[in-house]
């Protein structure tokens, strides 16, 4: 029950952020906004948890075996991420950068987009996919020659190297700095790129990510043997009652 409200909950927030932007806006960058995935997974989450709850409920073994499924699937599924992406780093290096160069061309035509690597730059101290002359690729801070942008050869303010007692933020503090080397750029900005600040943070929280991903897992294989011992116990009350119906009918057997 408490999954099945949390998955309202996201539905709902994943309506209300859809609504509240632009449609143009928001179909610009559609496999990475976050309005989708939350709703996605809200409707997979509430269509699980309604086999499982209605099912223990009404005692339906159809429903039960559909949500013990659906779990099972799930599992394999983040076990199978796992394992290939340890296995297949390189490639999955190769996606992750992809992912962000798209985001990164995206930048300004979705707010929620903008403010998540916003987040992730200021967070990890980076700037840009592999270094901050990535942004080159967004339309705004494109360097060529004939861009007419206020913003051209600049990067984002969450690039930028802010003190720690600084009440206010320069959000034109990354004016020109694709035209600086990186000595130089680096006096101003984070030069380094989010990917390998990503892979160093992966490696250094790897005990952390294990126990999340126990954490998603107990309850998956809770939830997996639970339904499979409600599934045997209604099957041998279906059995039992059969016996006794026939036996019943025919009392010197």
């Amino acid at each position: 029950m408490i999954f099945w409200m949390i998955s309202l909950v996201m539905i709902s927030i994943g309506i209300y952020a859809r609504l509240m932007k632009h449609a143009e806006t928001a179909m610009a960058c559609l496999a990475v906004d976050p309005a989708i995935l939350l709703m996605v997974i809200g409707v997979l989450m509430f269509l699980i948890t309604f086999c499982g709850c209605i099912g223990s409920l009404r005692e339906n073994i159809c429903l039960l075996q559909m949500f013990c499924v659906c779990l099972t699937i799930i599992f394999l599924l983040q076990l199978a991420a796992g394992v290939l992406g340890f296995v297949f780093s390189d490639k999955a290096r190769g996606k992750v950068s992809e992912i962000i160069n798209n985001a990164i061309i995206h930048y300004r035509d979705d707010l929620d987009l903008q403010n998540l690597i916003d987040f992730g730059q200021k967070e990890f101290n980076c700037c840009g996919g592999i270094s901050y002359k990535d942004w080159s690729q967004n339309m705004y801070f494109n360097c060529t020659p004939d861009n007419p942008s206020r913003e051209r050869c600049s990067v984002p303010y969450s690039c930028c190297l802010m003190p720690k007692d600084e009440a206010v933020i320069n959000t034109m503090c990354g004016q020109g700095m694709q035209d600086l080397d990186y000595v130089r750029a680096g006096a101003f900005i984070n030069t380094n790129g989010c990917i390998d600040k990503l892979v160093n943070w992966i490696h250094e929280n790897l005990f952390l990510l294990g126990g999340i991903a126990l954490g998603l897992a107990i309850p998956q294989l809770v939830g997996i043997l639970l339904s499979q011992i409600l599934i045997n116990q209604i099957k041998d009350q279906i059995e039992l009652q059969k016996y006794n119906l026939q036996h019943r009918s025919d009392p010197w057997r």
